[in-house]
């Protein structure tokens, strides 16, 4: 797949170059930080505006779920491996030689910064353009998968892309003899108790809880 055109090829360069190539290249004028920011908000928003057109028939959560499943590091990162982002990257020796051209974070952080470059360069509708093929295939792929994903990974992935946060588990309380025991979980993200779960293991509890969580988030 190739890349988009750019009527700036300056922003592609700056969408490029990793904050550890300008540490080592006083001449580079800025790194991709501050176009990642940028792109991470472009794509959210025509994501969610493509979700809101294509799936009609889906309620606010669902909604919700399938943009945090498709904006997620892991995702990105496989749309900047399609465009081979990866090789393209300027990099500092150091993290050259520690493998950045392959971390998902540092591929995902590549993708939304040229999403950004291209969106200053070429407007919403080109980006949306852009965009939306790719969002058409990977949301057959996850539509299919989602069956087989539990309520914690759910509200760990919806946690991350919204909040910025990973859900934690708290064992509140054990009650009962050894061979009938129960346990009580509490799922929080950030400062707050978004759900309790009660079951025979730690695990069935946890998901529980989990469950719960997505509830109150209007998940499911």
């Amino acid at each position: 797949m190739t890349l988009p055109s750019f009527q700036d090829p300056g922003l592609l360069r700056r969408a490029l170059t990793h904050r550890s190539y300008r540490n080592e290249h006083p001449e580079a004028i800025e790194d991709n930080e501050r176009l990642e920011f940028l792109g991470d908000a472009v794509l959210d928003f025509v994501t969610g505006a493509w979700l809101y057109n294509r799936f009609p028939e889906m309620t606010e959560g669902q909604l919700t779920r399938l943009r945090a499943a498709l904006v997620r590091t892991k995702q990105l990162a496989d749309f900047a491996g399609a465009f081979d982002l990866g090789a393209e990257l300027l990099l500092g020796k150091g993290e050259e030689d520690t493998g950045g051209r392959e971390r998902e974070s540092l591929l995902c952080a590549t993708f939304e910064a040229m999403i950004g470059a291209f969106y200053l360069d070429s407007g919403l509708d080109r980006v949306a353009s852009f965009v939306q093929p790719l969002l058409g295939q990977a949301s057959v792929r996850v539509l299919e998968q989602q069956t087989d994903v539990d309520a914690r990974s759910m509200l760990q992935e919806w946690a991350q892309a919204e909040l910025g946060l990973t859900p934690i588990y708290r064992t509140v309380e054990e009650a009962g003899p050894d061979h009938i025991k129960t346990f009580t979980i509490q799922v929080r993200i950030g400062s707050e108790v978004y759900g309790a779960g009660v079951g025979r293991s730690k695990q069935t509890a946890a998901l529980a809880a989990a469950e719960e969580a997505l509830a109150r988030a209007g998940l499911t």
